[in-house]
């Protein structure tokens, strides 16, 4: 009786991972990833003083690239401070739209993984909010020294990554799963990002200065974009993952609050 109810479980689980549709979640977050935060963040990181080189430096420094790889993302993104002074007033509101749009996005996603219905269209204040936040996020983090220049800077990075994912998770739920329950999902999200770092370091890094001498920027591109898959991955697979172990680990039913 005990085996037929763990096999019941195991069904469940398998039938809510696959419910999730984590790799297309994943190719939709890498697009519209791409179509916003790489634009989002080159403008943001020109507004820096020192003349708009914290994108090119943030990118490298998330894939922990090799000196190699790092010039060759450099040359991709060489003249990122213009950016700041040719942005026309409806480029930004452009992609102002475009980043609710990711945001919508991300919302779904978390839905799906705890089962939630949409929320109501009036909700949508919430993607504003989300989105101001992430910018402050990115401006902070591209124009930051890098992790090789100050280790203290990784363990402030974890602990503010957390906090963004847990926050996010509950402002874009609208509240309606407990800050408790969500925490697994935050802490599971950083950690599948490092050992993504570690992974770009072994397989992104040799493959950026490869592809660069095969493909040219194009090549660049194309590894950069992998590689926002695979954020796409962690940052879906990390909120599932928190969501079985809060309820298979600790045998708990999906904290749901009511009448949210």
């Amino acid at each position: 009786m005990r085996s037929a109810h763990r096999r019941a479980r195991a069904g469940r689980r398998w039938v809510h991972v696959r419910n999730v549709d984590l790799w297309q979640r994943s190719l939709g977050f890498a697009a519209l990833g791409f179509l916003t935060l790489v634009p989002l963040l080159i403008v943001v990181s020109a507004a820096d003083t020192r003349g708009g080189q914290g994108f090119a430096q943030w990118l490298a420094d998330g894939l922990g690239v090799s000196p190699a790889a790092r010039a060759e993302i450099e040359r991709l993104f060489a003249l990122p401070g213009q950016a700041w002074r040719t942005t026309t007033a409806f480029g930004l509101a452009l992609l102002a739209v475009f980043g609710l749009s990711f945001g919508t996005m991300l919302q779904s996603g978390y839905e799906r993984v705890w089962d939630l219905p949409p929320a109501r269209w009036w909700a949508r204040w919430r993607h504003v909010l989300w989105l101001g936040a992430l910018v402050g996020v990115l401006f902070l983090s591209a124009i930051a020294p890098p992790w090789r220049e100050s280790p203290a800077r990784g363990f402030v990075t974890v602990a503010i990554g957390t906090l963004f994912f847990w926050w996010s998770q509950r402002l874009l739920l609208g509240g309606r799963v407990m800050w408790t329950a969500l925490l697994p999902g935050a802490v599971a999200t950083m950690l599948g990002l490092l050992g993504l770092r570690i992974f770009s370091r072994l397989v992104f890094s040799p493959l950026i200065a490869s592809s660069a001498v095969t493909y040219g920027p194009f090549g660049t591109v194309l590894v950069i974009q992998t590689w926002l898959v695979g954020i796409g991955v962690v940052v879906f697979g990390g909120a599932l993952l928190g969501r079985l172990l809060h309820d298979e680990l600790l045998h708990r039913a999906p904290p749901v609050e009511p009448g949210q």
